[in-house]
Parts: C-alpha cells; sequence; structure tokens
C-alpha cells in the first residue's frame, strides 16, 4: 500500500496552479496523494483574486479557518508537502496537534513572526531573494534549520529543477530507494 501524502497549494490554489501538476507526475506513482485548494480550506470566496485581496483574506482569518479544517479532515499521521501560504497552513495545524509524519515546506510564508515550531519533522526551503522568508536569527532563536536556494525568489516551487530536487529529497527520506526522475537540462 502507498504511503499517504498531503500536499497543500499555494494561496492561488488550482487556479494558478499548473506547476501542481509536474509535482503529481513525479509522486503519484509512489504515493497516494491528497491534493487541497488552500483557497477551499480556508472557505474563502474573493470576487476579485487579486494578489492584495487573496493575502488579506489568509491573514484575516483564512489561515486559521484552514488550519482548522485540515485538522478536521486529516486524522491520520502522514507525510506533507505544502507551498507558500499552505506550508504556512500546515505549519500552524502541526502545532494544534495534527498528526505529521514529516512536513516539507518550500517557502512558508508568515512563520516569521511565530515564536514557537511545531514538535515534528520538518524542513523548510526558502529562495536566497525570498522577501517573506524567516531571518536567521529567527532560525536560530527556534533552533531551525532553513535551507536556502541562491538566486531564486519566492516562488522557486514553480521552477522545474526546484520540482525536481524537492521531489527526489521527499521520495529519498519516505522511501528509501531512488526514483526515476530525468534531469531537465
Amino acid at each position: 500500500m502507498a504511503k499517504k501524502l498531503v500536499i497543500v497549494s499555494d494561496m492561488w490554489g488550482a487556479k494558478k496552479g499548473m506547476w501542481i501538476t509536474s509535482y503529481l507526475g513525479y509522486l503519484q506513482q509512489y504515493f497516494d496523494i491528497t491534493f487541497y485548494d488552500s483557497q477551499f480550506l480556508a472557505n474563502l470566496d474573493i470576487l476579485i483574486q487579486s494578489e492584495e485581496n487573496v493575502h488579506n483574506a489568509f491573514i484575516e482569518g483564512g489561515i486559521d479557518t484552514a488550519a482548522a479544517h485540515l485538522l478536521k479532515k486529516e486524522t491520520e499521521p502522514c507525510y506533507y508537502l505544502a507551498f507558500s501560504t499552505g506550508a504556512t497552513i500546515v505549519w500552524e495545524a502541526a502545532k494544534k496537534g495534527l498528526p505529521i509524519k514529516s512536513f516539507y515546506g518550500v517557502s512558508p510564508t508568515r512563520i516569521r513572526l511565530k515564536n514557537e515550531r511545531p514538535n515534528i519533522p520538518f524542513q523548510l526551503l526558502y529562495g536566497e531573494n525570498d522577501t517573506f522568508k524567516p531571518s536567521n536569527e529567527w532560525a536560530d532563536k527556534l533552533d531551525i534549520d532553513m535551507e536556502i536556494v541562491s538566486n531564486y525568489g519566492h516562488t522557486l516551487y514553480t521552477d522545474e529543477q526546484i520540482i525536481q530536487k524537492v521531489c527526489l529529497e521527499l521520495l529519498q527520506e519516505v522511501t528509501q530507494i531512488e526514483p526515476q526522475i530525468k534531469k531537465v537540462v
């Protein structure tokens, strides 16, 4: 039986998420995948989908709503992969008891404003030029290792090379086998 992987989208959900199909393509043969659109988890119904409107809806209660819904939906320990706001949702749900085997968060926003970390195994990945990444002081204070990738910004998770890197690392951690993913040159 395949291991379960929960994937939580960035703030755009499936609306601007064609890149997510690359993750699904690499991972679906190894995992039983459940995908959550972060806007649906947060019960957002935003008429004008501007970056400012969507962002504000998440910080004005959407993250907490989404974390609460994730806690209700996922009751068995499994693996998590999440992006940007979705990674923040998983982070917050984990602090409230979401059962997690391991969590791979790519560009989690807003965790830099928190003074506590979840008690779970996790890996955080940020682009060097991500204006939303936590400071080194924050990471030191909470005893957190962050991997920083040079020459990338906040949406590094949409780049094919990063997609391959994340998938390979996740598969190697979970399956302990060498997955067959062809490198794009």
